[in-house]
């Protein structure tokens, strides 16, 4: 679902998305394709890579109970250093 009070991403953001996406999960490892989550609303640039349970699970996931963010002991800027260690890898 999309926010009608962002932007529509650049088509340099795009890419970077598409890039973040294509990475194995930040929080769990998974392989991908994951799904970006912004940090903040809008910020393409700050987006992690997360499956869709460490995302929108109702147990595990960042928009539930996180127990696998307090498992693995992560915040979303632990998360966002994990993807941008694999994207310049």
């Amino acid at each position: 679902m999309w926010s009608k009070n962002k932007a529509k991403p650049t088509k340099r953001e795009s890419a970077h998305i598409e890039r973040v996406k294509s990475l194995p999960c930040s929080v769990c490892g998974a392989d991908g394709p994951c799904d970006a989550h912004e940090i903040k609303q809008g910020q393409w640039w700050t987006s992690v890579a997360l499956c869709r349970d460490c995302h929108q699970g109702d147990e595990n996931g960042l928009h539930g109970r996180r127990a696998m963010w307090r498992v693995m002991k992560m915040d979303e800027v632990d998360a966002l250093a994990v993807t941008i260690e694999r994207l310049l890898s």
